[in-house]
């Protein structure tokens, strides 16, 4: 009886444990896992996790993409980026609208920023003089 438990029981457990949500970035304690650096700046934070549930933290939005592109083995479940107007707030990278360039100014010099929205993008698009992408295209200029 205690092996039919088990059956039902591990498989939950180990489905559980990947939720697929991100986990909040320690500013200032969490360091890149692309170029190591100490994630001291919410506005510019990123992180990936794998379909086995591993979770990387980024200090800018091009560490995340060039980790990704140079790790072609593991499959990875989802992107988070940091929504810009909420530091440290991480929002689904599919669902979000980037700037690039211009005036942009992040830790690795990837210069992109993530908004919630497109009229928030659009809002600061004319102050930073960038490109408005999708996470399709953004993903794609690196």
């Amino acid at each position: 009886m205690k092996k039919i438990a088990l059956f039902f029981i591990l498989p939950l457990l180990l489905i559980s444990c990947v939720s697929g949500e991100p986990k909040p970035i320690q500013l200032n304690s969490d360091a890149c896992d692309f170029c190591k650096m100490t994630i001291s700046n919410g506005q510019y934070g990123a992180e990936l996790i794998t379909q086995k549930g591993r979770y990387y933290k980024f200090d800018d939005v091009a560490c995340m993409i060039h980790f990704a592109k140079s790790n072609t083995t593991v499959p990875y479940k989802a992107f988070f980026v940091s929504d810009y107007l909420m530091a440290n707030s991480l929002i689904p990278a599919e669902k979000s609208f980037f700037l690039k360039g211009g005036s942009i100014n992040s830790p690795m010099h990837g210069n992109a920023i993530a908004f919630t929205s497109e009229k928030e993008a659009k809002e600061y698009q004319s102050k930073y003089k960038a490109e408005l992408l999708t996470w399709k295209e953004l993903y794609s200029s690196y």
